[in-house]
């Protein structure tokens, strides 16, 4: 019986950890958290290496962590903080009003954490005030970008606007998990979050008409999602928005073609004139190829200088990136390097992505500002106005049945990294 009393022993460290960290609700928990998952590993490692034959035997029929998790229950979901969602004035150049704009329904969006894993995610949910229930945006990063201050000020449009965003991490690092795996790593992130939304004290999600938008490398994986919704038991999606999407030397998720994308989707396609990073290939090629998606735009985005040459517009990869350091968690791969030294929030934030974004979310929504997401009417070209009066240069749409323009960016090689060559 000795052997219990030594298991007594050393179960009293986890215990008091444990009690500790249920007592602490702030966002030092994240910390104490690791603190103790790395502690209770080395009390189990302690326990397997014990010189007590019967401990040894106990705890090899079992995985170390199920264990740990099996005996200390806790929830993996923190809350990082509650953040100012919406400021008092527009931003410079953003429309006061309609998609895109700074008219906001809640002040505060409320920033949760659950992605220490590949198959993690984020969760933003709109406070001040706090609704009932929300809509749901799926938002997928780009490669790397598995910090979301990438996105930050877009999310917080989103947020907002009223509704609930899911930040799926799909990827560990860099160089793990193989892009393979990417999609049903995002999936589960999807299913999980939408599970934790249903628990007590957060917003209970609406998922009839969840809307997703991913930039780069989350094209890839949305627009493979949209072809086996059911299959990895996601809400299906009513609008799609694909920034600059692609993958530039890698193939990983990427299907042959998107005829299986549901009919009753309404799908935007967004690519830029100088996005040399994954070009303009994998856009059209989903636009292309979605033949059984009548409701589709592949949309052009040029750069554009004031008369005076002080002003630019760009057209490349980074123009989705908006950051907000509010939503940092420290990562600073090459990826968030990059966005740290190209974000602009301008013009083509509020009258293209967000815009965009936000009819499609209107149209599925509530029947209305289809003429905004679709059809190449001047609403949906418009970008903005220079100083003096005069139109940015209009976006180019390109409609099902047009005859298609040469390629505009072809991608450069890319390094696993992510950096050109």
């Amino acid at each position: 019986m000795f052997w219990i009393f030594n298991f007594t022993v050393y179960l009293k460290i986890p215990v008091f950890l444990f009690l500790s960290l249920k007592s602490c609700n702030s966002s030092k928990a994240c910390k104490r958290k690791q603190t103790f998952l790395r502690l209770t590993d080395y009390f189990f490692n302690a326990m397997q290496t014990s010189q007590l034959p019967a401990t040894r035997t106990i705890f090899r029929r079992f995985n170390l962590r199920q264990v740990c998790r099996t005996i200390f229950p806790m929830s993996p979901l923190l809350l990082r903080g509650i953040f100012a969602a919406a400021q008092p004035v527009p931003y410079p150049g953003q429309p006061a009003t309609g998609p895109g704009g700074a008219e906001y329904t809640h002040q505060s969006v409320a920033f949760y954490d659950n992605a220490t894993t590949a198959d993690g995610y984020w969760l933003f949910e709109p406070t001040d005030p706090k609704p009932d229930s929300a809509e749901v945006v799926v938002f997928m990063h780009g490669y790397g970008a598995y910090n979301p201050m990438a996105y930050g000020k877009w999310i917080k449009h989103l947020v907002a606007k009223g509704n609930i965003v899911i930040y799926p991490r799909y990827q560990k690092n860099l160089v793990w998990p193989r892009p393979e795996g990417f999609p049903e790593n995002a999936a589960k992130g999807i299913r999980d979050a939408l599970k934790a939304l249903e628990q007590d004290g957060h917003v209970r999600p609406r998922t009839e008409k969840v809307a997703y938008i991913a930039h780069s490398y989350g094209g890839v994986i949305v627009s493979n999602l949209a072809v086996h919704w059911e299959k990895y038991d996601i809400p299906k999606p009513a609008s799609i928005l694909l920034c600059e999407p692609g993958s530039g030397p890698f193939k990983g998720a990427r299907l042959p073609d998107y005829a299986g994308i549901p009919s009753d989707i309404s799908m935007v396609v967004v690519v830029g004139e100088d996005d040399y990073v994954v070009g303009d290939e994998f856009g059209r090629l989903v636009f292309e190829t979605a033949v059984n998606t009548p409701q589709r735009n592949l949309v052009v985005q040029r750069r554009d200088r004031d008369t005076l040459g002080r002003r630019w517009v760009l057209a490349s990869h980074s123009e989705p990136y908006s950051y907000d350091l509010d939503f940092d968690t420290g990562v600073r791969n090459y990826t968030s390097k990059r966005v740290l030294m190209t974000s602009r929030l301008n013009e083509v934030d509020f009258n293209c992505y967000w815009k965009f974004a936000d009819a499609l979310m209107d149209h599925t929504r509530q029947g209305c500002n289809e003429h905004i997401a679709f059809g190449n009417t001047p609403e949906q070209c418009y970008l903005g106005c220079w100083s003096d009066g005069r139109h940015m240069r209009p976006m180019e749409v390109i409609l099902p049945g047009d005859k298609h323009r040469e390629a505009i960016a072809p991608a450069r090689q890319m390094s696993v990294g992510g950096t050109q060559k």
